[in-house]
């Protein structure tokens, strides 16, 4: 039997609006450490950067002390990137734009630094680990502050020409919608992210206590509270439709939902599947499962490590058997 101490291990950061997550993983997909650190919501580019170091750093002593053996570091980050360099869009990173992550971080640790979007990484950790293992097309949907997505194409992310694509969050879904961050109106994040889900609960019920979040919501919706079983109602049918169209766009063989309120129940996912039902084609959709995503908040963890094992073992896309 292989010692673990035999074994390589990578380093998986995932970089969220609120905190920044450690995973060490090795190479089987086992965790053998995890932390996390909070940036909070009004970070400078100057304090997310340290905190990044800070919790490589932990992870790495970490390491050291159990004689691991670490070859690269991931990292799973908002916004649009290309070659290692955050080019801009992250709509919640304030200043988080033109950040070459991976020089800069290769530098400071001397280790292979891979990049990516968090949501395609989520997308990898599931392909890879979780809800979507064995298959080689899936569309995975993170819904929570915003929405987040990953397109996943014979095995290998599709982001579009220099990565500039993929933002599933933002297509239109409402003509002349309401405003969404990115600048544009009517989009899927604008109406069925958690935060619209919250604002429109907060809308109908007059309530306007802070501590409201889309967990609030669900157990108001299993105790029959009309206000959340409406706005829950229309939160499925409007992720219901968005979905309905990457199904007919890319015929997957399964739809990965992520975030926390995913969690909700399986009561939840299938409301969402009936309405996509209702409004794909046929023929498009024969062959797709939506399905919950399995790894949680640890997703986008292990998505940066195998990117890591992937580029270390010089694979441009990994083995999905």
């Amino acid at each position: 039997m292989t010692h673990l101490e035999n074994l390589k291990y990578a380093i998986g950061i995932d970089l969220g609006g609120t905190f920044v997550k450690v995973a060490l993983v090795c190479e089987t997909g086992a965790i053998r450490f995890s932390h996390k650190l909070p940036i909070g919501v009004d970070a400078t580019k100057n304090v997310i950067l340290d905190t990044i170091e800070q919790i490589i750093q932990t992870a790495l002593i970490e390491s050291f002390e159990k004689k691991l053996q670490v070859v690269g570091i991931g990292i799973g980050t908002p916004g649009i990137v290309f070659d290692g360099v955050v080019i801009g869009a992250a709509d919640n990173l304030d200043g988080w734009e033109q950040i070459d992550l991976s020089g800069y971080f290769s530098k400071r640790f001397k280790l292979p630094v891979s990049v990516d979007n968090d949501a395609n990484l989520m997308g990898y950790g599931e392909l890879y680990y979780g809800a979507a293992r064995g298959c080689t097309d899936v569309v995975c949907l993170t819904i929570g502050t915003g929405i987040g997505g990953a397109i996943i194409i014979n095995g290998s992310v599709y982001s579009g020409y220099k990565s500039r694509g993929g933002e599933l969050g933002h297509i239109v879904i409402e003509h002349n919608g309401v405003n969404c961050n990115c600048g544009g109106r009517g989009c899927l994040e604008a109406y069925a992210s958690t935060s619209a889900l919250i604002r429109r609960y907060k809308e109908l019920s007059g309530d306007d206590n802070e501590s409201i979040d889309g967990y609030h919501i669900v157990k108001k919706f299993k105790q029959d509270d009309p206000d959340a079983i409406k706005c829950i109602q229309e939160h499925t049918e409007y992720l219901g439709h968005g979905i309905a169209s990457f199904i007919n766009t890319f015929a997957p063989q399964k739809i990965v939902i992520g975030g926390g309120i995913s969690d909700a129940g399986q009561f939840y996912i299938d409301m969402i599947q009936n309405v996509a039902t209702q409004h794909m084609m046929p023929d498009c959709g024969g062959h797709t499962e939506i399905v919950a995503a399995q790894l949680g908040n640890i997703a986008g963890s292990l998505g940066a490590a195998a990117m890591v094992f992937g580029e270390i073992n010089g694979k441009h896309q990994f083995s999905v058997v």
